[in-house]
């Protein structure tokens, strides 16, 4: 059993756990980006989006979808691969820094692990004990005095995968009743539920996954999304006004 695998099975962590941000950040945007073409449409119309028309509110509303869907998520793929990159580098330069000087690199790690709660005699002693294995030393100092974590902890390609997923997932939500009927004030209105529905359910995903309350989990991500939206409808009923 691979490293990965035990610490899913052993800390009982779920897909949704693992890549809650990634989720979390791609369905959030994802939901957003797609009703604000909605909503931007909606506030230009002069007398209400069937003045538009439903094709072009999916025509714009897709293309934005699946665009911005790869964007993002190669834009984590890159991001944590940069990460990785970042750590490793560091890394490496504190390794240089333990063999070059190895009595003040035990110095900042006796200071760090004072700080941390340890007693003086506890950090001379686990300091000095530490000194003896410089890579262990080296994860300890890129956590405690960096604070990074292990890249090699995380996939950067299932990161992106599941950022893409959650956006295209969550984000084609506001486009569903364009899909079902006609384009009328009333389709609006179906989107606007739909698009409150779905930042409901990102929210109870998110409460799932931390266990936090309810409440604040739903809440948060609702009022985010409400006031982008808002936004988005204000700002197209002043171009379009």
């Amino acid at each position: 059993m691979d490293w990965q695998s035990h610490r899913r099975d052993a800390h009982k962590l779920g897909r949704t756990q693992e890549f809650l941000k990634q989720i979390v950040y791609g369905g959030n945007d994802g939901i957003v980006t797609t009703f604000a073409i909605v909503a931007g449409f909606a506030g230009a119309a002069a007398d209400g989006v069937a003045q538009i028309g439903g094709l072009a509110v999916l025509v714009f509303g897709l293309a934005n979808l699946f665009a911005d869907a790869v964007s993002m998520g190669l834009g984590e793929f890159l991001s944590a691969r940069s990460q990785g990159d970042l750590y490793r580098s560091r890394r490496d330069s504190e390794l240089s820094e333990i063999a070059r000087n190895p009595e003040q690199e035990r110095t900042e790690l006796f200071e760090i692990l004072r700080q941390r709660g340890l007693s003086p005699g506890e950090a001379d002693s686990t300091a000095q004990v530490l000194a003896r294995h410089p890579d262990f030393m080296a994860d300890l100092m890129m956590t405690y005095e960096f604070g990074m974590s292990d890249p090699d902890e995380e996939s950067p390609a299932l990161n992106g995968l599941f950022t893409f997923g959650s956006f295209v997932i969550f984000g084609a939500v506001p486009l569903v009743p364009y899909f079902l009927f006609d384009p009328t004030d009333r389709t609006f209105v179906l989107s606007v539920l739909s698009t409150g529905m779905a930042l409901v359910a990102l929210g109870l995903l998110r409460w799932n996954a931390t266990g936090e309350r309810v409440t604040r989990c739903v809440g948060e991500t609702v009022l985010v999304g409400t006031i982008c939206a808002v936004v988005a409808f204000a700002v197209g009923w002043i171009v379009g006004g």
